[in-house]
């Protein structure tokens, strides 16, 4: 092929970067936009736009198993997990915390980077910030978190599933171990919910984060839970929004994207998730059969159903992205909210991988309108473009040869 020549065939495999919105989801936003009244306002306008956004609340409590007064609509995920780690710089909260002595955090070397770059302001504040580590398949150890834990741990924050490798922690089993020492737990369940079941009160966790986005949603919108009788602290300050809990007009709009999101996510999740793990199956047979010297990376059941995460010998990541989407496939080198570094992926080092086979690595991730015949068009594409990659090192051409 032309290095001037693009195929006309898109394939997106990039899911969980972001999905597109619904069908639904688009139908119901577009019938929803005349209604523009402020939900705050008394009048009618307000009142009705007050009543869309409750059931949207609803609609999102009632898929995780939490109440609607749990539920704080915000920004992002993003968002969501800021809010929960920022509680340790809120005065009225830091005074609660230290009377109980408990003002350090502990968390994964995997999570997203919303995550650690928040942690890393936090030791700039003062906060203790302690990292679990991670097996070679992203799992943390159960063991490590008991001994990690101390008097003066007031929270501990678990991803449920990776972003990158897909890998999903026993979010019930670490909560067990939290609650027993009377800790705060927190788990950024964006990749999760709508494609696992979550079940806030069967996983007794304190706080989780969700996006909406990554569940053929709207961008600009996410929620938070927030167990009942659990301290807090708003993030965003300035107004009686969402109880108090997060000031700014609510995005309307978005919310009951998020709500119909959540709705569709039921009717299809399960059924969903038997397709993709079919399809993945097929994908990473094909990968491992065409093409040598290559490692597939996260856990091989505990894994999101269609999140493949694979290194290859003598091939950049950025090069496979790029010849790739010459081809017309859409993937993705990792988190699409680190994509702008050249740094190797931190959750692939993490599990041991040395840092030159992390920058050879590829995210494929499929979504509720992948297809079979696109998996074939990939497996036709795949073989060719690392064969071309490698044929441009040197360095792989003297690893073949010996």
């Amino acid at each position: 092929m032309s290095k001037n020549v693009v195929s006309q065939r898109r394939i997106y495999f990039d899911h969980n970067a972001t999905t597109p919105l619904h069908p639904e989801v688009i139908k119901t936003m577009t019938e929803v936009m005349p209604a523009f009244g402020n939900p705050s306002s008394l009048h009618s306008f307000g009142r009705k736009v007050r009543q869309l956004v409750e059931e949207a609340r609803q609609q999102v409590s009632s898929f995780i198993g939490a109440n609607p007064d749990d539920i704080i609509f915000v920004g992002s995920g993003s968002e969501a997990n800021n809010t929960v780690l920022s509680i340790f710089t809120c005065p009225s909260m830091q005074c609660m915390l230290q009377s109980q002595a408990r003002t350090e955090i502990i968390t994964t070397k995997i999570e997203h980077p919303c995550i650690l770059e928040t942690c890393k302001c936090l030791v700039d504040r003062g906060t203790t910030i302690s990292y679990l580590d991670v097996d070679r398949y992203g799992k943390i150890d159960i063991e490590q978190l008991k001994s990690t834990i101390t008097a003066k741990t007031g929270l501990v924050s678990v991803m449920m599933a990776n972003n990158e490798i897909g890998t999903i922690q026993d979010i019930k089993a670490i909560s067990q171990v939290v609650r027993s020492k009377g800790v705060l737990f927190h788990t950024d369940a964006v990749q999760a919910v709508g494609k696992v079941p979550v079940d806030v009160k069967d996983l007794d966790v304190d706080f989780l984060s969700l996006s909406g986005h990554k569940i053929y949603g709207p961008k600009g919108i996410g929620a938070l839970y927030v167990k009942k009788g659990v301290p807090f602290c708003p993030l965003i300050r300035g107004g009686h929004q969402e109880k108090g809990r997060r000031a700014g007009t609510e995005n309307t709009l978005g919310i009951i994207g998020l709500g119909k999101a959540i709705e569709m996510r039921r009717l299809e999740m399960k059924a969903e998730e038997a397709r993709l793990l079919e399809l993945k199956a097929v994908l990473k047979k094909g990968i491992q059969e065409k093409i040598p010297d290559i490692q597939f990376n996260g856990h091989p059941t505990d894994c999101l159903a269609g999140t493949l995460n694979v290194s290859f010998q003598g091939a950049e990541g950025e090069a496979i992205l790029l010849y790739l989407d010459l081809e017309g496939i859409a993937v993705s080198t990792g988190s699409a909210c680190a994509s702008g570094s050249l740094d190797p992926s931190h959750v692939l080092l993490a599990t041991g991988i040395p840092a030159e086979q992390a920058h050879g690595s590829i995210r494929l991730s499929l979504g509720r309108a992948s297809t079979k015949e696109e998996v074939e068009y990939v497996l036709d594409k795949f073989p060719s473009v690392i064969k071309k990659i490698r044929s441009m090192s040197t360095a792989y051409a003297k690893r073949s040869k010996s």
